[in-house]
């Protein structure tokens, strides 16, 4: 549970502000947003699949750009597995 201590000739919204940012830290909000519908199994599973290709291609770009700085050579790219070509929503 997140306590906010409202301190003495403090303005509401700068305690309100630090209310907010504890409650990011901790996560509470994807919390609900996750949970505030169901799932199917399969669904759950396609999803994270595609959450992890998306971080993959992420890590791809960075790697390329950091390579780009440096000087070298970029990461070769890698072919898309088959099921990858319909468009993905995230």
């Amino acid at each position: 549970m997140i306590l906010v201590t409202v301190r003495e000739n403090e303005p509401f919204e700068k305690a309100l502000r630090r209310f907010r940012r504890k409650v990011e830290r901790e996560g509470i909000r994807k919390d609900i947003k996750k949970n505030s519908f169901y799932l199917k199994p399969g669904e759950k599973r396609r999803l994270k699949q595609r959450l992890a290709e998306k971080r993959r291609r992420k890590a791809l770009r960075r790697a390329a750009r950091r390579a780009q700085r440096t000087g070298s050579s970029p990461a070769p790219r890698q072919e898309k597995p088959v099921g990858m070509d319909r468009p993905q929503y995230s």
